[in-house]
């Protein structure tokens, strides 16, 4: 059952069949507090003859929602210490975040800023926030990236896109231009000519990084809107978010991380779960994190292994967080786990 727009109302969820045995009271509640947006793409990949459908998981919101453990804030990564001026985060020497819009075309009930994003959240950057946020990239000549987040910044029209890329186009000192984005797989009409040519306006090297977290999301349409973006030139990395009932199985992030490969894609970061409000039901610990990490090794070639980290609780960054499969024992000598789980010695005894 497909509706011909987007999904933004617990009235809209009910009458395309997604609120089956859920308390409609409590999810009134919820939407108060937290936009709701499926597109008509996310709707129609939603088996509503599941009650536990991965998709449906991620996108439909649940009455857990309004439970907030004493561990969860508000801002769970730090964007807010590390915002010298509106729209930026410089959270690394090299790199800053442009937050240009805090609209999305779909609302994750796990984001981690979910209490800055939708249509009662921080909004579209105004011109003169813009060119703010632009003077800063430009003053720091050790900003060799830009990110565009948000939000999502696809959302944006190519004409505005375009506006900001010719303005990056002119800061010498910014060199790679990455956009963190759903849209291939939640509107993948979306990546037409128009939007291609707009990623391409700046001249710099443009690396789009993906956000699935099921292998479903990844359609024949979503794939090739991914080829669109890639046959044009751009470098596409993914990013996946390790959540309790959607992909916390070996068997299903090797499928994830085999779909992204065959894409064109190349496994980047699997995301411990932030500790933002109303999603403690998604987290697992990090030893159950580990644990599935471990299996995808030896499972999957190489090219598939994402990177599974942390991002540590205050704004101070990123740790990875994978398993080691090497420990010292003392005297230069070293323990070592293949796959299988046996145990060698480096260097070997002779």
């Amino acid at each position: 059952m497909n509706s011909n727009g987007p999904i933004k109302t617990v009235e809209g969820l009910a009458r395309a069949g997604l609120l089956a045995r859920r308390d409609r009271d409590a999810l009134a509640d919820v939407a108060a507090r937290y936009a709701i947006a499926l597109t008509p793409t996310v709707a129609g990949l939603i088996d509503r003859a599941d009650d536990s459908d991965p998709i449906a998981r991620q996108f439909v919101p649940e009455p857990a929602e309004l439970i907030t453990t004493p561990e969860e804030r508000a801002d769970p990564i730090g964007d807010e210490a590390h915002s010298p001026v509106q729209g930026i985060v410089h959270r690394y020497p090299d790199r800053v975040l442009l937050k240009a819009v805090h609209v999305c075309p779909v609302y994750c009930r796990f984001c981690f800023r979910r209490e800055m994003v939708g249509p009662e959240g921080l909004g579209t950057l105004d011109p003169n926030a813009m060119s703010a946020a632009f003077a800063y990239i430009r003053d720091h000549e050790e900003i060799w990236e830009v990110i565009l987040t948000g939000g999502d910044p696809l959302v944006l029209s190519p004409r505005r896109l375009e506006e900001i890329l010719r303005e990056l186009a002119s800061i010498d000192h910014v060199k790679i231009v990455r956009f963190h984005t759903r849209v291939p797989v939640v509107d993948p009409s979306r990546v037409d000519a128009a939007l291609i040519a707009a990623l391409r306006a700046s001249g710099k090297t443009v690396y789009v990084a993906l956000h699935a977290n099921h292998p479903r999301e990844l359609t024949a349409e979503a794939r090739a809107a991914c080829a669109r973006l890639i046959d044009a030139g751009m470098v596409m990395v993914s990013q996946s978010v390790l959540l309790k009932g959607v992909n916390d199985d070996p068997a299903v992030l090797t499928e994830l991380m085999k779909a992204f490969v065959e894409t064109r894609v190349k496994p980047y970061y699997l995301h411990h779960p932030d500790l933002a409000p109303g999603t403690s039901h998604f987290r697992l610990t990090i030893e159950e994190g580990q644990k599935i990490v471990a299996a995808l090794r030896g499972r999957i070639s190489g090219l598939c292994q994402p990177t599974y980290i942390l991002d540590i609780p205050g704004g101070h960054g990123k740790a990875v967080i994978a398993p080691q499969s090497i420990s010292e024992m003392g005297e230069g000598c070293y323990s070592v786990s293949d796959y299988r789980g046996g145990e060698h010695l480096y260097p070997p005894v002779a």
